[in-house]
């Protein structure tokens, strides 16, 4: 399979709930969204869907020795990118009538080119990663975005 356009990333459960969007007042993170739809424009910037409402999206890189949880950018995801994102969260909705998980597994297929089956394995290793994170407690790096954090 070829390198895939759209990944699932799980935060370790140690800093659920403490992603720069609940941490910047909502000004400031309205002030990231918009300047990143006036660079890239009005659409998901994994598969250019261009309807509905688009999500602004932490990306983070992780350092699984020293512990670190570092902001690297953002990106806007249309509702489908962001839930493959989300896929815990995706569960859960999905268990609640709220979310059509077999649409969530179509439009990861069809992003990547891959398989129902590929598409398990690939969920299945990210959440052994996650289980393997979520046994530390991360030091979080926002960058220069730490400074707007509300105290």
């Amino acid at each position: 399979m070829s390198e895939l356009r759209l990944r699932i990333e799980l935060i370790p459960s140690t800093v659920w709930y403490s992603s720069l969007y609940r941490l910047l007042p909502s000004d400031v993170w309205n002030n990231i969204r918009n300047e990143i739809i006036a660079k890239d424009g009005r659409k998901c910037q994994i598969c250019g869907e261009t309807e509905g409402m688009m999500n602004l999206h932490e990306m983070w890189e992780y350092d699984d020795k020293k512990h670190i949880q570092k902001l690297v950018g953002f990106i806007l995801l249309c509702k489908m990118c962001h839930h493959v994102k989300h896929i815990g969260l995706a569960g859960i909705l999905a268990d609640k009538g709220e979310l059509d998980y077999g649409e969530l597994i179509e439009h990861f297929c069809r992003v990547n080119n891959c398989t129902e089956r590929d598409f398990e394995e690939i969920r299945e290793r990210a959440f052994e990663i996650w289980e393997n994170r979520s046994q530390h407690e991360w030091k979080q790096d926002f960058g220069k975005y730490a400074a707007f954090i509300k105290k």
